[in-house]
This record gives C-alpha cells, sequence and structure tokens, in this order.
C-alpha cells in the first residue's frame, strides 16, 4: 500500500506538501496541487486521517452526511440512526453540506476518518461514493439508486417508495376532482423528488391526462422555495386547480402565498410529501404522503452495522409510503 512518502518522491515534494494538498489544498499552487493529486490518484493513494500513526483500533464513529441541516425531516431521520448506533456502541457525526467540500465531508471519507458512513446528500456523487467504499468504510446511500457500473460490494440502498407516492399523491387529487394539477418539484438533481413527480404523471396517464400539459416549477425544498414557486404559478395566470409539492415544507409555502392571496384549497388544493410534525396543525390542515423517516434512520443505520461487522452485497431496502387525507384537499364542488 502506498505511503504519503511514495507519493511526495513520485511528486517531487515535500511530505508536508503532500499533506497540505490533503488538508489545506487552497494553500498551494495550483501547478503543484494538480501535480500532487494526479500522483494520488496513479498510486491510488488512501490516507487515513484518525491513523497516520498506523491506526490499529476502529474509532467507533460513522458519519451521516446530509444535504443541510435544517428541517424536520432530518431530525427524524437522524433519530432512527441514533437509536440503533447506540445499542451498537458507535457515534454518529452528522454533518451538512459545507461550503468547503475539502473541509468536509468528501475529508472524512477520503481520509477514514470514521469506520462507515450513512450518506443523504446528492452534492456528493455516486462515483466518488463508489470509490470511497471499501471493508473498512462501508456505505449505505439514502434514496438513489447505484447504477450497475459503479455497483460495490460495500454500498448498499434504503429508499422510499418515491414513485409510488407520487401516485397516491396524483389519485387522489382525481379522485377529489382536481384535473388541472400544477407540481413543485425538488432540486433537478434530487432523485427522490424525480420518482415522486414520476408517479405523480403515472396516476394522470392512467386518467387521459398527458404529462405535457401539467405545470411543473422547480423548487428547493424550503418553505421560502415553496413560496417562490406559487407565486410564479400565479403570476402565469393558469388554469389550475391544485398543487402537488415534492415536500411538506415547499406545500407549507404554497399555503402561505395562496392565503394572502384569499385563495381557498376547494379552488386550489395542496398536497405535499413526508408528513412532517407540522402539517397537522397547520390550516387548512395539510394532506400528504407519509413517508417512515424514523424507520429509514433505523434501517440504514442496522445495514451499516451489519456492512461493518463484514457483511457485503447487501440487498437494497425499500420501504412504502401511505396517504394521509386532511383538510388542503376538499372534494371539488362540481360548480368549482
Amino acid at each position: 500500500m502506498p505511503t504519503i512518502r511514495d507519493v511526495a518522491r513520485e511528486a517531487g515534494v515535500s511530505i508536508s506538501t503532500v499533506s497540505l494538498v490533503l488538508r489545506q489544498p487552497h494553500r498551494v499552487s495550483e501547478g503543484t496541487r494538480v501535480r500532487v493529486q494526479e500522483v494520488i490518484k496513479t498510486l491510488n493513494f488512501r490516507p487515513n486521517g484518525t491513523a497516520r500513526d498506523l491506526r490499529v483500533r476502529k474509532s467507533g464513529t460513522i458519519g451521516v452526511f446530509l444535504r443541510n441541516l435544517s428541517g424536520p425531516y432530518y431530525s427524524e431521520l437522524i433519530g432512527g440512526i441514533e437509536q440503533v448506533a447506540t445499542s451498537l456502541r458507535l457515534t454518529p457525526i452528522v454533518c451538512g453540506r459545507s461550503v468547503d467540500e475539502e473541509q468536509g465531508s468528501r475529508r472524512l471519507l477520503r481520509e477514514r476518518r470514521i469506520d462507515g458512513a450513512i450518506v443523504l446528500d446528492f452534492g456528493i456523487t455516486l462515483s466518488e461514493l463508489a470509490e470511497y467504499s471499501a471493508p473498512d468504510l462501508p456505505i449505505v446511500v439514502l434514496n438513489r439508486t447505484l447504477p450497475c457500473p459503479l455497483a460495490s460490494a460495500h454500498i448498499t440502498v434504503v429508499k422510499i417508495d418515491d414513485d409510488g407516492g407520487g401516485y397516491q399523491a396524483g389519485k387522489h387529487f382525481i379522485d377529489q376532482g382536481f384535473l388541472h394539477p400544477a407540481v413543485i418539484t425538488g432540486p433537478v438533481e434530487a432523485e427522490a423528488s424525480q420518482a415522486r413527480q414520476r408517479g405523480f404523471f403515472r396516476a394522470y396517464a392512467e386518467h387521459g391526462i398527458a404529462s405535457t400539459g401539467i405545470l411543473v416549477i422547480h423548487g428547493d425544498f424550503t418553505e421560502e422555495g415553496g413560496a417562490e414557486a406559487m407565486a410564479t404559478i400565479l403570476n402565469l395566470n393558469l388554469a389550475i386547480d391544485a398543487v402537488f409539492s415534492a415536500n411538506d415544507q415547499m406545500a407549507l409555502g404554497v399555503l402561505q402565498v395562496l392565503a394572502k392571496h384569499n385563495i381557498r384549497v376547494e379552488q386550489i388544493a395542496v398536497m405535499g410529501f413526508d408528513d412532517i410534525s407540522l402539517a397537522r396543525y397547520v390550516q387548512p390542515a395539510l394532506t400528504t404522503v407519509h413517508q417512515p423517516m424514523f424507520e429509514a434512520g433505523v434501517t440504514a443505520m442496522k445495514l451499516l452495522g451489519q456492512a461493518m461487522m463484514g457483511e457485503e452485497r447487501i440487498p437494497p431496502r425499500t420501504l412504502s409510503t401511505s396517504l394521509v387525507i386532511r383538510s388542503s384537499t376538499p372534494k371539488k364542488s362540481s360548480s368549482e
């Protein structure tokens, strides 16, 4: 196995320079940095941050890498992870997306500062995860599909049935008489959001309504983003009668904008996805698709525990969703 000394010799630099490239690349000139990084890749050098002194014990820590640390979705997920981690005597380190990725999650993964990882951050690419995964660093990925070319014996996947949940949402709108919906989806790269949209479209296609006739606006999974998207929809002055939001937080922003314009849910129904605790308390209470957030955390941590015990090629798990009907999707009056 190549050492940092081997990298320094091949790159024609000092060991301290290699260390700077690994830890603080901004302090190294571009030419030198690129040369060292190319040698690192060629030698397949993998620094181990906590084991620079030839670590012989595991750290007992696992990394939990999230898109951000705000929002009720993440708190339930983390709660499930922590419950199982405690029973396994492991300590989770929870990280949001860092402005400086070299000092954030990628560094923890690259330098083997953890014994395993749970990843719900689509900013970390699947090819990167395949590269980082190893017998001493198994990874559980949430809400993404690992393509066959990138499949690894040390990565497993826990998914929510987002397509099925989207289908439930579309079917409910149709049953309630709302046939001219708009969709506020998440960021383009969010695989779960894409699946929810596909399921929603499938329900309407079965009813003879093509997806090309359904307005789609991209949001950012935040309440503010949902409000902005709803304001854009109203400015287009289209004859919509319902809005499906790819998560509850954006749906809450939608309700705020509708209330501001004195638009009742009998005129434009609203549905979210997640079933966060606040969804039942807003007025009108939000119809949504429940996804088992706490259970997802429990399942992910259990599978990671199995992988850390040496089990390989653990099959992916998919958790079911369920429709939660509240007052934001009333039956549409035939006179509307």
